[in-house]
């Protein structure tokens, strides 16, 4: 019988070639239907998806090494099957590669005529016996190509980066990119103190680190036990959220009293960020266009114990209404992008994005920019952030926006403010956290002051 946990995570890799979905999702719809598999079960599943994902570039290479078929050539339910067993046994040194290859084949037989059975078996055992001695390709011949594939990255990806950053630190971004993050998590100082939650955390974390930079950040490596079943999440005592991401609430500055906006609210984690530095008093919006995202984001700030916030249903792309126009102080803009910055996190995004997809976004950035400018009031704050690096959804989109908005210009914050160096913030106001240099997901940041009518 296969190992449940291979056969989930065969199916939520099968569910990803299929759908635009996430790997979190599926993998929580997948647990749903399995109720009696235990947390170990649970942790291998996920390990299994998110490995494959990371070296999914690097386990084709070493495939088109093993097989006579092309890896395009082969079918995607048995590539799959190929790439999860390729990966344990490059990967994963406590399961017997046995089990791996035992397991495959196995699989195949539930799809796949006897012949396809046989390729899979051969190929496996022949991953077994050589996988780990087939060279990568050169740096000396082709350096793009070889970061592609020995650190797992889209070629045109690779190459606009080396282009703009050099071969070395291109190596060093995808090595960061490769690397499984920390859980990061925000105190909510409404109710504690990240002093407080730390003691609260230390027998269900192995390793526990305070952030950085963010003051009420926390690091935590070696969970012993799924965030929702802590006790002090259930008390409304944090919020899972990056240091990148909490450190652009800082950045917006929102004070008690005031009223703000925040545009693409999603799951609420900044939205519960920013009523957190407003001790909860003052007006805050939380505009969503996916009901789903707005429920889920009532829950947690229930849980939280935020009461400033109300929810705005409403797409960017369509009009707002006049009545809006000059409300706000303070505007959040986490606009939707490539989450090129949050490879670490989300590696099926290496897969799934081209650099096309970077000119489309970058016209929705502006264009989400432009129908939110008339609702700041002058002399007030806009903050735009993206969670990616690249400059035409970045530095462009700001470019392009103060040419169009005379009454706009970047506010360039003093350094103190973030207590951060030059390293996190530029001479242009520019805010960018990069993984390699910061152990932080890759966030650009900007914050803008409307000086006119």
């Amino acid at each position: 019988m296969v190992a449940v946990s291979r056969r989930i995570a065969l199916s939520v890799l099968n569910g990803l070639d299929d759908s635009n979905a996430f790997p979190e999702r599926l993998l929580h719809t997948a647990f749903e239907r399995e109720p009696q598999l235990i947390r170990k079960d649970r942790a291998l599943a996920t390990e299994l998806v998110y490995g494959v994902l990371r070296w999914r570039s690097r386990l084709d290479w070493v495939i088109c090494q093993l097989s006579k078929t092309p890896v395009h050539k082969i079918d995607r339910y048995v590539l799959n099957i190929i790439r999860l067993g390729l990966y344990q046994i490059l990967f994963h040194s406590r399961i017997p590669p046995s089990a791996a290859v035992n397991d495959s084949v196995e699989m195949a037989k539930g799809k796949a005529p006897l012949w396809v059975v046989r390729f899979v078996n051969g190929v496996m055992r022949s991953a077994v016996r050589r996988a780990k001695e087939i060279p990568l390709p050169g740096y000396a011949d082709d350096p793009v190509q070889a970061i592609a594939t020995g650190e797992s990255h889209p070629l045109w990806l690779v190459k606009r980066w080396v282009e703009r950053l050099g071969v070395e630190e291109t190596q060093r971004v995808c090595k960061a990119n490769n690397q499984v993050p920390p859980v990061t998590v925000r105190a909510n100082t409404l109710k504690v103190s990240r002093r407080e939650l730390l003691n609260s955390l230390r027998d269900y974390v192995r390793q526990i680190t305070p952030t950085r930079f963010a003051p009420d950040g926390l690091s935590l490596r070696g969970l012993r036990h799924g965030v929702a079943e802590i006790p002090s999440f259930k008390d409304g005592w944090f919020q899972v959220q990056d240091e990148a991401a909490q450190l652009i609430t800082h950045l917006l500055d929102p004070r008690p009293g005031e009223t703000v906006l925040d545009a693409c609210a999603g799951f609420g984690g900044k939205t519960g960020h920013i009523a957190q530095l407003m001790k909860d008093r003052g007006k805050i919006k939380a505009m969503e266009n996916q009901s789903w995202k707005l429920h889920r984001l009532k829950t947690s700030l229930a849980l939280l114990g935020i009461s400033a916030v109300t929810t705005w249903h409403h797409d960017l792309l369509e009009p707002v209404p006049v009545g809006f126009f000059g409300t706000f102080d303070r505007i959040l803009l986490d606009a939707p992008c490539s989450g090129l910055g949050v490879l670490r996190r989300n590696p099926d995004a290496k897969w799934k994005k081209t650099e096309a997809d970077l000119t489309r976004l970058r016209a929705a950035q502006l264009r989400f920019l432009g129908c939110l400018a008339p609702l700041l009031k002058r002399g007030g704050r806009l903050v735009y952030c993206v969670c990616s690096l690249e400059p035409e959804e970045s530095e462009y989109v700001v470019e392009d926006f103060l040419k169009n908005q005379g009454q706009f210009v970047i506010d360039r914050v003093p350094v103190g403010l973030l207590d951060v160096d030059e390293r996190l913030m530029d001479s242009s106001g520019f805010f960018r956290s990069l993984p390699h240099e910061h152990d932080m997901d890759g966030f650009f940041a900007v914050r803008l002051k409307r000086t006119g009518a």
